[in-house]
C-alpha cells in the first residue's frame, strides 16, 4: 500500500492544477466507497466540529505560527504564543493532527502539515449561513429562493441588510472575505487569453468607448486590458460605486466613473460593456434588470463580455457546486448551465453568440452577447 501511495505522490506532484484536482476528487470517491455505515455517519456528524476547530485554529494565529517555525513546537510553547491553558491546547491540537491539519511528529511535540500552511493563508468564514440553511429551506416550505433580503444569510446572522452591506459594516469579516475572493480568482487566466479582441476592434472610431467595466470594482481588469492591449483605440471606462472608485487604481488612459448598474447605463454605444462575476450575485430579477440597462445602451456592434462561471450538465465538481449553494445562501441568486445563460439572454431580446472557456478547473467563461442580427 505503501509503494502505491508514493505513485500517487509522484503523479500530484507533477500533475497540472486541473489533473490534480481531478486525482483529488477520484481519491475522495475511492476513500467513501469503501466506507461502512459507522464510517459514513461519523464523517458528516463531525464535519461542523472540523469547521468549529479550523475556526479556533484561525482566531488563535496557531496555523501561521506553526507554518512559520522552523522545527517542531511542544504544547507548552504553543500555549504560551497562543495564551491558551495547556491541557486545552492539547486537546485542540491532538484533533487538529487527527483531521491532518497540523502535523504530530512525537509526544506533545507539533509541526506544519501541507494542510497547515494551506490554512495559513487567510480563511473567510461562511459557516452559520450553511448552517441555519436546513431550517431556512424548511422554513420557506424548500421553494429555490428569489428575495436576496429574504436568505439564510439574514437568518445566520441576524439582520435585515443585504449581504454586502453587511460587510460593509463587519469590516472584520469583510477583510478574510476579499482574501479568498483574491485567491479563487488566480491572476494568469484571464479572458484576456482567450478572447480576439484584437480582431473585434480592427478600424474601431477612437471616439468611441471600447470597454466599459460595469461594476469592476477597483479597476484591475481595466488596468489588465490596458496593459495587454495598449494601442487598442477607444476610451477605456471603469465603473463602480463610490466607495470604490474611491480607491480605484489610478491607471493612465482608464476614466473612473461612479455608476450603480442597476441605473441607466450611460454610456452609449461601446464596443465592450463587460461584467466579471456580477451576476452570479444577484437574484434572476436583478439579472434581467442588469441585462435591460446594457441592452439598451448598446449599438448594433457592440458586444457584451459576460466573465462568469459555466457548470456542465452533468457532474459539476465540489467546488463549483458548493458556490453554486453559497450563492444560495447569501443572495438568493445562482450559477448556470450555458442553456440557463442562454435562457436568461433570450428573455431581454439578447443572444449569447459564443463562448470562449478559460479556466477548466473552474468552468470560468467568457461569453459573447449581442443584439440579434435583426436589431
Amino acid at each position: 500500500m505503501d509503494a502505491a501511495l508514493e505513485q500517487v505522490k509522484q503523479l500530484a506532484a507533477n500533475a497540472d492544477q486541473t489533473t490534480r484536482q481531478r486525482l483529488m476528487a477520484a481519491l475522495h470517491k475511492l476513500a467513501y466507497s469503501i466506507e461502512d455505515s459507522n464510517d459514513t455517519t461519523r464523517r458528516y456528524g463531525h464535519l461542523n466540529l472540523q469547521t468549529a476547530a479550523i475556526k479556533i485554529g484561525v482566531d488563535l494565529g496557531l496555523f501561521r505560527f506553526l507554518a512559520e517555525s522552523e522545527s517542531p513546537l511542544t504544547v507548552e510553547e504553543i500555549s504560551k504564543k497562543t495564551g491558551v491553558e495547556t491541557q486545552l491546547m492539547n486537546r485542540i491540537l491532538r484533533y487538529l493532527a487527527a483531521i491532518h491539519a497540523a502535523e504530530e511528529v512525537s509526544k506533545d511535540h507539533y509541526s506544519a502539515s501541507n494542510v497547515t500552511r494551506n490554512l495559513a493563508e487567510k480563511v473567510t468564514e461562511a459557516a452559520p449561513q450553511y448552517q441555519v440553511l436546513p431550517t431556512f429551506l424548511k422554513k420557506t416550505t424548500y421553494r429555490n429562493p428569489t428575495n436576496e433580503m429574504h436568505t439564510a444569510f439574514q437568518d445566520a446572522w441576524k439582520t435585515s441588510l443585504h449581504a454586502f452591506a453587511w460587510f460593509a459594516d463587519h469590516p472584520e469579516h469583510l477583510a478574510p472575505f476579499n482574501d479568498y475572493m483574491a485567491l479563487r480568482r488566480q491572476p494568469d487566466l484571464s479572458w484576456l487569453t482567450v478572447y480576439p479582441v484584437k480582431e473585434e476592434t480592427k478600424g474601431w472610431d477612437p471616439e468611441r468607448p471600447v470597454y466599459v467595466n460595469v461594476g469592476g470594482g477597483v479597476g484591475h481588469q481595466c488596468a489588465q486590458f490596458k496593459e495587454k492591449y495598449p494601442d487598442v483605440p477607444g476610451r477605456v471606462i471603469l465603473q463602480d460605486l463610490p466607495h470604490s472608485i474611491a480607491e480605484a487604481l489610478p491607471t493612465p488612459g482608464v476614466e473612473n466613473v461612479v455608476h450603480d448598474f442597476f441605473e441607466p447605463q450611460p454610456i452609449k454605444g461601446a464596443k465592450f460593456y463587460y461584467m466579471r462575476g456580477v451576476l452570479h450575485n444577484h437574484p434572476p430579477y436583478k439579472v434581467r434588470k442588469l441585462l435591460e440597462n446594457t441592452k439598451l445602451a448598446m449599438a448594433p456592434d457592440s458586444i457584451l463580455l459576460i466573465d462568469e462561471m459555466i457548470l456542465p450538465e452533468t457532474g459539476v465538481n465540489a467546488n463549483a457546486a458548493s458556490i453554486d449553494l453559497t450563492m444560495l445562501t447569501a443572495f438568493a441568486s445562482m450559477e448556470r448551465t450555458e442553456a440557463q445563460w442562454r435562457e436568461a439572454m433570450n428573455d431581454v431580446g439578447l443572444e449569447l453568440v459564443h463562448t470562449y472557456l478559460y479556466s477548466s478547473q473552474n468552468y470560468e467563461s467568457v461569453m459573447d452577447v449581442r443584439l440579434p442580427r435583426h436589431e
